[in-house]
């Protein structure tokens, strides 16, 4: 098969943060970042992404970007995987992107389907391909059709997990749990599915998903890890309460666009984050009233 993984039996199940990108006077953070990092580890956290969406890739350049990666990977120490936002929307640059996340010390690299070029389901499947043959490293698809524009079928996926056995897993974000049952039927064991959306992963890990990819553990990672926990333990109903508590936080924390609801609260919780950058703009004074309510109301204490 092609592109043969440097890690066999590779894990990707549990919580993975989206860690956010911390700024200060506008420029990276390397210690909030560190800091944010201990905080994970200290709560049990399963891994690690770094330059994701969430932490404000498209905004980063290429030393800052090669700088959150190598702060992160060090930080880490192997105790968790590293999971490094490498996808852009051309073939080539997403080879050396992937190449580079490895270089770094990244344990997986996650590819998000090519944005603005809308190709179709061939082009999805060749440029996943390409990439895939051209590393060796743990590849993980990234679907998220609101910000890409095209949805990635899972009968491509499928084709692409056949052709490459280090295409491991699909990060889930396109809102259709269906998506999730129709690719554990098709790929089994052989995938792993996780979560994009902190709003559906227990209905994704009851269709039958192994983690999530999560944006609301940047705060409460200890929260999502024993929902998770619960889950496969099945504690059914325990972990249901779980999800039910969890759920007025996440949809706070989607009152406006990731990750700029996010960043708000980890300041208030006196957490490295700072402001997001341009195009994204600091969150609206109505959506801090909403942020500091789920906050409190999820037993948070929020400074300000």
């Amino acid at each position: 098969m092609a592109g043969q993984s440097n890690k066999p039996g590779f894990d990707l199940s549990g919580c993975t943060t989206a860690l956010i990108t911390p700024f200060r006077n506008g420029r990276l953070d390397t210690a909030g970042l560190r800091a944010n990092v201990r905080f994970q580890l200290s709560n049990g956290i399963s891994g690690l992404l770094v330059a994701g969406s969430t932490g404000e890739a498209a905004s980063l350049t290429r030393d800052e970007w090669d700088r959150a990666v190598s702060t992160v990977v060090s930080e880490v120490k192997a105790r968790v995987r590293v999971v490094v936002g490498a996808g852009t929307n051309s073939t080539q640059k997403s080879v050396a992107a992937v190449r580079r996340a490895k270089k770094l010390g990244g344990d997986a690299a996650l590819v998000v389907a090519p944005y603005y070029v809308r190709p179709t389901q061939e082009g999805l499947y060749r440029h996943f391909r390409t990439i895939a043959e051209a590393v060796d490293i743990p590849i993980v698809v990234y679907n998220i059709p609101g910000r890409t524009a095209v949805n990635i079928a899972p009968a491509t996926v499928e084709r692409m997990v056949r052709a490459c056995s280090n295409i491991v897993a699909v990060k889930e974000a396109s809102g259709n749990v269906d998506n999730t049952t129709e690719l554990c039927v098709r790929c089994g064991d052989r995938l792993t599915v996780l979560s994009g959306d902190d709003s559906l992963t227990l209905p994704i890990l009851a269709a039958g998903g192994r983690g999530v990819v999560s944006v609301v553990s940047n705060i409460v990672p200890t929260d999502v890890e024993s929902m998770l926990a619960a889950h496969f333990a099945s504690q059914t109903a325990r972990a249901t309460a779980m999800h039910q508590e969890l759920y007025p936080l996440v949809k706070a924390l989607f009152v406006e666009t990731n990750p700029i609801p996010v960043k708000a609260a980890m300041s208030m919780l006196g957490m490295a984050a700072g402001e997001p950058r341009l195009p994204l703009t600091p969150l609206s004074a109505s959506g801090r009233k909403v942020v500091r309510r789920a906050l409190r109301n999820h037993g948070l204490k929020p400074r300000r």
